[in-house]
């Protein structure tokens, strides 16, 4: 977080630009934020057997490669998304500096449109991994609802990319916005009961965890371009810690609904323990609980410590473990749907 340094706002409405911080703090950050990456890739990647051990479940053809590419596509909505939330809250602070952190919306959307695209490949085979460019099927991906939303999602990240590059990056949103519509409704197939219920739990579910989890990177990042302006800092922290409160009420209520639809609740219980989809609903379940815990924690250091920005220390963590929830959720998408028993 804090990788950069400040700078002016460039004219026309155009992406704040700065240079990455010097010197070895800056280096040291950046070593620990790959190294961070890294281990959260190797949950989606060795999570499924681990999950299913045990189950008698058997693993759809290259889950752990789906469920790396759904977390990239994941962390790619929140960059972006969580970066304009924060841009639209410091805007709103009486005498708040003008600097911002320079913006990770076009790297973002690359990485997004380059996840997309290997999970478009996918659906064009039958969901089944391609083993060379011939068996990709780019036709056929008109022929399904699934391939329709996998080409919605790589061309959003497409136009994404190219709104945040523009002279009026806020429009992304619209892009941003049609990914997670189309991520929403691929999560919830015509077959399923009241499939629309289940989208639009998904897609408020998606956008808050959005906001949520790009939103706090970007105030860490954004907190220390703005130097002695110590009020402002306060204030940024605070207002997002207000706005958050409210999102994680919305994240777990339309987490606990979207479960009990797919798990009756005398059936919970047991699934959580015997289906992979249930254990690793149940480890998410945890993660969430200790983020929940840093952020009452960051909460109180911002309300009752003699020094409020001292808060930033357990918001560093919440935004590592909010990280790992982001890996687990990439992973839930990739293990076979639990089993509604009546």
């Amino acid at each position: 977080m804090g990788l950069i340094r400040p700078t002016g706002r460039t004219t026309g409405g155009t992406a704040d630009r700065a240079s990455d911080e010097g010197g070895r703090p800056g280096i040291r950050r950046a070593v620990t934020l790959l190294v961070l990456v890294a281990l959260a890739a190797l949950i989606p990647l060795l999570g499924p057997p681990l999950a299913m051990d045990g189950t008698g479940e058997a693993a759809a053809p290259g889950a752990a490669g789906i469920g790396l590419l759904r977390t990239v596509l994941f962390a790619a909505l929140c960059v972006p998304v969580g970066e304009l939330f924060v841009r639209r809250l410091a805007a709103g602070l009486p005498g708040a500096p003008a600097r911002r952190a320079r913006t990770w919306a076009p790297y973002a959307a690359g990485a997004g449109f380059v996840a997309a695209l290997g999970l478009a490949s996918v659906v064009s085979t039958g969901n089944l991994v391609p083993h060379s460019l011939a068996a990709i099927d780019v036709g056929g991906l008109y022929d399904s609802r699934d391939g329709k939303l996998a080409l919605l999602e790589v061309n959003g990240f497409a136009a994404a990319g190219l709104c945040a590059l523009s002279a009026r990056p806020a429009t992304q949103i619209w892009p941003l916005a049609a990914v997670t519509v189309a991520e929403a409704l691929r999560a919830h197939p015509a077959p399923e009961l009241d499939p629309l219920t289940g989208s639009a739990l998904t897609f408020v579910h998606l956008m808050c965890a959005a906001l949520w989890v790009g939103g706090l990177l970007y105030v860490l990042r954004t907190l220390p371009l703005w130097g002695d302006a110590r009020d402002a800092r306060v204030a940024l922290l605070g207002l997002y810690a207000r706005v958050a409160a409210v999102l994680l009420a919305l994240i777990t209520a339309t987490g606990i609904w979207s479960t009990l639809r797919r798990m009756p609740p005398d059936t919970v219980l047991e699934q959580l323990t015997s289906t992979a989809y249930g254990r690793t609903l149940l480890a998410k379940v945890i993660v969430v609980a200790v983020v929940a815990v840093l952020a009452l924690w960051a909460r109180l250091r911002l309300n009752r410590a003699p020094d409020p920005l001292t808060a930033c220390v357990p918001a560093r963590a919440e935004v590592v473990a909010l990280g790992l929830v982001v890996a687990v959720s990439g992973l839930l998408t990739a293990l076979p749907v639990p089993i509604r028993w009546t």
